[in-house]
Parts: structure tokens; C-alpha cells; sequence
């Protein structure tokens, strides 16, 4: 980026020499300015992307641990209904904690597994959100590099096609901010 801005100073002050070439130096300097905005908005969606998306994996992983629980009480009670004994009520109280766990892990799983697929739907929206975000900044750095190419041809062309393709890579910023 440092490369960029000593870049847009060394314009700005060709364009002193060149008054009718000041819009141009203008519009390099708000490109750069929103490529630095979009590039910033990309890094953090992309970094909120891998927070989810580790969120996500750890409900996984209790959703895993909670089933293994799940399966050894509901071993158990299986083994409690076979087992011979001599103490019926006490053979009673340990089916129904069995019985009991089995439903508590179930429901745990029940509610991670909403938690868990939530946190993916979360993790694709700001996904897509990233990915426009990164187009975005392509179109933006495009029209800076297409207009910085005014000053040397001195074709006015090259300065619209840039401010078209910032325009599109702004739209595709905002876009990035409707994605649901």
C-alpha cells in the first residue's frame, strides 16, 4: 500500500505541472482510499469467517462427545434390563438414571445440532460476504491502476473506464453488506 501512496504523490505533483489533470489525480487518491476501506472490510470477514467457522467445529465435537455419552448410558440401561438381581427397586433407580441421562444427551444433542448448523449458515453468509468484498477490491485496485494510466497517455478514456470500474467495485462493496 505504501508503494501506492508514493505512486499517487508522484502524480499529484505531475499534475501540478497539468491543472486539467488534477480530477484525475483526485479520483487515483479516492480509489485508493476505497481499496483500503474494502480491503480492510474483506480481512475482517474473513477473519469473523474462520471464528464461525471454529465455532462451529467445536459444537461439532460436543455434539460427538455428547453421543458417545449418550450411546454408554443407553449401553447401560440395556445391560440393567437383562441383568439378573435380587434388589428389583434398586435395579429400578439405576435403569431410570440411565433413562434419565440418555434423554438429558439427547436433548443437549438436539440443541447443539441446531446451534452447530445455525453457526454453518452463519459461516456461508459471511463467506459470500468476503468473497464480494475481495471482487470488489479487484474492480477498485482495476480502476486505480486504468486511471493512473491517464497520466501517462494523457487519454481521458482510461480515466472514465476507471471510474466505471470503481463504480462497479463500490457496488460490489455494498453488495457484500445486503448478502442475508
Amino acid at each position: 500500500m505504501s508503494e501506492e501512496l508514493s505512486e499517487l504523490q508522484e502524480h499529484a505533483e505531475h499534475a501540478k505541472h497539468d491543472p486539467t489533470l488534477a480530477p484525475v489525480s483526485v479520483t487515483m487518491a479516492i480509489l485508493a482510499v476505497l481499496v483500503a476501506v474494502v480491503s480492510l472490510l474483506g480481512h475482517r470477514a474473513h477473519t469473523e469467517e474462520v471464528v464461525l467457522q471454529a465455532q462451529s467445529y467445536d459444537g461439532w465435537a460436543q455434539y460427538q462427545a455428547k453421543s458417545i455419552r449418550r450411546h454408554e448410558a443407553q449401553m447401560f440401561d440395556d445391560l440393567t434390563s437383562v441383568q439378573p438381581t435380587t434388589n428389583a427397586t434398586s435395579l429400578d433407580k439405576l435403569r431410570e438414571k440411565y433413562s434419565e441421562e440418555m434423554k438429558h444427551f439427547t436433548e443437549d444433542m438436539n440443541e447443539i445440532d441446531r446451534k452447530s448448523h445455525e453457526l454453518e449458515g452463519d459461516v456461508k453468509k459471511v463467506q459470500r460476504q468476503a468473497d464480494r468484498f475481495d471482487l470488489a477490491e479487484v474492480f477498485l485496485e482495476m480502476g486505480l491502476v486504468i486511471t493512473s494510466v491517464t497520466l501517462l497517455s494523457g487519454r481521458r478514456l482510461f480515466w472514465l473506464l476507471g471510474i466505471v470500474l470503481g463504480a462497479a467495485g463500490v457496488i460490489l462493496a455494498a453488495a457484500g453488506f445486503l448478502i442475508h
